[in-house]
Formats: structure tokens, C-alpha cells, sequence
């Protein structure tokens, strides 16, 4: 079997992985500005997606421009994320070059996609293929690739698994460990361990409490993908009110759509109905900010989105908070809010008075997760991708024996 890295390696971001020349797994973009792709030219016959985010599927409309339709593989709710993400690329980035495909390369992604569960075998360019749950978000998966002679497991990202406390309230955390000769394991936070999420939870939930009793307003910038929802039921689950703003409500609405995809469908229902759905419309949101209330609203690293509306309205009153529930990467405003107390909005920095707190509500698996699910193929060949430290880990699992490399990109390996 043949493996190229195409993006992901060494790094997070841009994912996409070739097999044997004709099956390709994953194909996403860095959402850098401006936004990075995978690298060289190819023509898949087939395409299996492992997940809704953008690192992961950002990329696939550009696979189908000329005369190219290599058919997508992917779990329904994956498809349904996809193309709405990818309207989204269009609205953002579209008629510009930062943008490679139109809506036409949309349309064709209806065209040819073929939606798989987990569990069942398929064919994809003459290899037999199964998605299996990867407890990241809904409708996430492992990816088993057999090609006659060699068996892989492409991890895609792996969540956090279903121990000591860890596991999301919105999936439930992959049990899945088939036979593999050679697996692709994510490496995101393979040299940090996370903190029990029982916990984080229960710092989180007091400190909005806190807060709202004191009379302030707390804004909790989330991912419109998976974060938003888990924060939703976090809420609901503490009889916590709340409102629900930007993409993340048509997200909400299209994940429910496919409840064996979820942990408790009923849970989420549950949430819904506790949340307000923000339209934006009228002043909608000035009205709202100036309520004692939680908003839950979109950018999670506060890029883009209604939060850009709702910080620079709450920002000068110290009894307000703003909640911060993901990672922050180095050159976002998020970042720069942790770092310096100030950051960017709408073309302005703008200092921010109000409490600034941040939550670690990680889908991913930490270190001692990884290592736990990697347990079962130490006689395997463990290729380590999608971390910012992927040469590290690799050194940790060979100093505990396991035969494990860290390509570099558009490395081409032979198994």
C-alpha cells in the first residue's frame, strides 16, 4: 500500500491523505488567511471524508471541477455538514482566489455523494472500506481502508473517549479498535492531558451562575460544529437559559436530524427547546447583550460571526464575562483577548474590561487517551499526523515500542 500526505502532516489543518493513487481520504483546507489547501495535483477515483469540519472536508467541492465526479463517501450527517459548510466558504470567500470551486462544485457534491453508516463495508476505487464511530463529533469516523494486501486505519480525529469522566455529553466515545497493519493516528493533543470533564463543567456552570446573579452578561464564543450543541446541553442540563446565535443554530437543527448519530437525542431535544434562537433581525442582538443572559454564539476564536457584535457591546463592564470553550490559535482575536486583554473587532482593537475566562471542552482524545487507544496495535506501524507536535509523539510511542514515524508533507510511503 502507498500512502501520500497531501496536508495534515506536521501540522493541523488541510487534512488529505492519497491511497495507492486512487483513494482519497479526507481533503480539507487551513482556514489561515489566506486559507491553505493541500498540496499537489490529483485525480481520486474515490473519496471517503471522515468528518464534518473544515480541516477535514473544506477542500472537496475543488475535487470535482472538469470532468472529474469521483464519488464522496461519507456518514449522512457528514454530508449535510459539508455542503453547508461549504455554502459558507462561498459566502466568505467566494468570486475571490482564496475560494477554489463555485457553486457549481457544490451542486455536483449532491451529485455524487454516497452515504455510508458505520459498520458496513463498501467499495471505494477497488478497496473495501468501513467507517466506524470516532466519537468526535456526529457523524465522525474512523476509516478502514483494505486494499487485498494491507489493512489501515485512518483515525481521523479521534474524541474523547468514554472514561473517568471524559466522554462529551453529545456522542458517545469510540469503542472501535479493528485489526490494522498500518494505522494513521491524529496527534492533536498527544503531549497534553485534559482536565476531567466533569470538572470543567462544573467550574464552567458556576462560574455563568456567578456571573448572572451578580447581574452581568456572559458571552460563550463556540464552534458552530459539535461545541455549540455540547454547551447547549451543558446548559440544559444545569437549568441554565440561554440564547443561540449564528450558524450554530442551522447546525443544531440539521444534527438533530440524524439521532442515531447521538448520544441522547432526547437530551438534545431538551436543549433546544431550553435555548433562544437568535435571527439578528431588528436589533435584535443590542437588545439581548443588554439582558442578563448567556449567549452562546459563533466564532468560537471570535474571527467572524455575531460575536464580533455581541463583545464590543458587553466589553467596558467588568461584571460581565466572556467564556471562552475551545482553543485559541496563535493569530486569532481569541488569542490575542487571552494574551493582551485586548483584541480586534470589525477593523477596531478594542480593550475588554469584562472577565475573560477560558474552558477546555476538547472534542479531541488528550495524550493518555491516545495512548489508550492505541494500545491494541503495538505490533502495527503507527504513522503520526494532524498535531502541531507529531515528530515528538512519534519519539514517546518508539520509546514505548511501538514502530511509529512522523512523515513530513507530501512525503510517499510504502507499507
Amino acid at each position: 500500500m502507498n500512502i501520500n500526505f497531501l496536508g495534515g502532516a506536521r501540522e493541523v489543518g488541510r487534512s488529505a491523505i492519497l491511497i495507492n493513487d486512487s483513494l482519497l481520504l479526507d481533503y480539507g483546507l487551513e482556514t489561515s488567511n489566506p486559507p491553505r489547501y493541500p498540496v499537489g495535483e490529483i485525480d481520486p477515483e474515490a473519496v471517503v471524508v471522515s468528518h464534518g469540519h473544515l480541516d477535514h472536508v473544506g477542500a472537496v467541492p475543488s475535487l470535482l471541477s472538469g470532468t472529474a465526479r469521483p464519488p464522496i463517501h461519507w456518514t449522512p450527517p457528514t454530508r449535510a455538514l459539508a455542503l453547508r459548510l461549504a455554502e459558507d466558504t462561498l459566502k466568505i470567500h467566494g468570486n475571490t482566489p482564496q475560494c477554489p470551486f463555485t457553486e457549481t462544485h457544490v451542486r455536483r457534491m449532491t451529485q455524487v455523494s454516497e452515504t455510508q453508516m458505520y459498520g458496513q463495508p463498501f467499495q471505494a476505487a477497488g478497496h473495501e472500506v468501513t467507517l466506524l464511530n470516532a466519537g468526535h463529533i456526529p457523524g465522525s469516523a474512523h476509516v478502514l481502508v483494505d486494499d487485498g494486501e494491507t489493512t489501515l486505519l485512518y483515525t481521523g480525529d479521534i474524541g474523547p473517549l468514554d472514561i473517568d469522566s471524559r466522554g462529551q455529553r453529545l456522542v458517545t466515545g469510540t469503542t472501535a479498535r479493528p485489526d490494522a497493519d498500518v494505522v494513521i493516528t491524529e496527534s492533536t493533543y498527544a503531549t497534553q492531558e485534559h482536565d476531567d470533564r466533569a470538572d470543567v463543567e462544573n467550574r464552567f456552570v458556576e462560574s455563568i451562575e456567578t456571573t448572572i446573579w451578580q447581574g452581568g452578561t456572559v458571552i460563550v464564543p463556540v464552534f458552530a460544529i459539535g461545541r455549540a450543541q455540547e454547551i447547549m446541553l451543558v446548559c440544559a442540563a444545569n437549568d441554565i437559559d440561554c440564547y443561540l446565535d449564528g450558524m450554530a443554530t442551522e447546525v443544531t437543527g440539521l444534527v438533530r436530524q440524524y439521532p442515531s448519530f447521538l448520544r441522547d437525542p432526547e437530551a438534545l431535544q431538551r436543549a433546544k427547546s431550553n435555548a433562544r434562537f437568535v435571527t439578528g433581525k431588528d436589533g435584535q442582538r443590542k437588545r439581548i447583550a443588554d439582558q442578563n443572559t448567556v449567549i452562546l454564539t459563533t466564532a468560537g476564536m471570535l474571527g467572524g460571526g455575531p460575536v464580533v457584535s455581541y463583545i464590543p457591546h458587553i466589553r467596558q463592564n467588568p461584571t460581565n464575562k466572556v467564556a471562552l470553550t475551545g482553543y485559541q490559535v496563535d493569530g486569532t482575536p481569541g488569542k490575542e483577548l487571552v494574551d493582551t486583554g485586548r483584541a480586534e473587532f470589525d477593523g477596531r482593537v478594542l480593550p475588554v474590561s469584562a472577565q475573560v475566562e477560558q474552558y477546555n471542552f476538547s472534542a479531541h482524545a488528550d495524550r493518555e487517551e491516545l495512548q489508550s487507544f492505541l494500545e491494541p496495535y503495538e505490533s502495527s506501524k503507527i504513522l503520526v499526523n494532524h498535531g502541531d507536535q507529531c515528530e515528538q509523539f512519534a519519539t514517546f510511542l518508539r520509546q514505548d515500542g511501538y514502530e511509529a514515524t512522523a512523515p513530513p508533507l507530501a512525503e510517499s510511503i510504502d507499507t
